[in-house]
């Protein structure tokens, strides 16, 4: 028989939370209506840490902590919305913006990016960086959908989703730094994929403008994830 779950006490925000000792500081907060900022993470899924747009502070610590990877510790106090946590999120968001080309108004996702939301919420409102206009490439060799890397902010998901869910594992990342992106299979073109099912889980999980369908205006282009959750909770039955 397994061991019982034991239940961990700490505070978010100064209020006091229990979570299971194998919840993130990210599900805790979540559990109790506090909502922290991420890119990367979407529930059915593994937590990748990628965006860093979860940084939490902790007392007793000077460096900032992922909430989607950091479990809870008894006595763990946690703040998840001060003025440095502030600054180091639309910080990297600029970075976001800077590293590929995201010109939201002529956007097939424009009005329904969850980058393009974040830069609102957290108010920013220009970007200080360098922008460095890289040649990226648009991959439309697929029959039905499309890659436009222009608009990839390397969140994984997509990666996870094809791998975790669908089990087919087309999509990966290649390169490093500022050259990384997203591949299917060995850099094949999307459409001479031979482990692709086209079913269409990565376009709908892409955070970003990034996958979409061919055909779709962009008052069409809202994403359906409704079928995570629910796999989510047909795997807990059956474990």
């Amino acid at each position: 028989m397994a061991p019982p779950t034991r239940v961990k006490t700490l505070k978010i925000n100064n209020r006091d939370v229990g979570a299971r000792q194998d919840e993130t500081i990210l599900e805790a907060a979540a559990d109790v209506g506090i909502t922290i900022p991420t890119l990367c993470q979407l529930d059915g899924l593994s937590n990748g840490g990628a965006c860093r747009l979860c940084l939490v502070e902790v007392k007793g610590s000077s460096r900032l902590y992922p909430a989607c990877v950091t479990r809870v510790e008894e006595g763990m106090e946690v703040l998840t919305n001060t003025e440095r946590l502030t600054n180091y999120r639309r910080m990297i968001l600029e970075l976001l913006f800077a590293e590929r080309n995201h010109i939201c108004a002529v956007c097939v996702s424009n009005g329904h990016c969850e980058l393009q939301t974040l830069a609102q919420d957290l108010g920013m409102t220009h970007v200080h960086f360098p922008y460095r206009h890289p040649h990226m490439v648009v991959d439309a060799s697929h029959e039905r959908f499309v890659i436009d890397h222009n608009r990839c902010v390397l969140c994984t998901r997509c990666v996870r989703v094809c791998d975790e869910v669908e089990g087919a594992h087309t999509w990966d990342v290649m390169g490093r730094g500022m050259d990384a992106r997203v591949i299917t299979d060995l850099s094949q073109p999307w459409g001479t994929s031979d482990t692709c099912t086209s079913c269409g889980k990565c376009v709908h999980v892409c955070p970003t403008g990034a996958l979409f369908e061919k055909g779709k205006s962009v008052a069409e282009m809202l994403k359906k994830r409704q079928f995570l959750p629910y796999l989510k909770l047909m795997r807990e039955e059956r474990s």
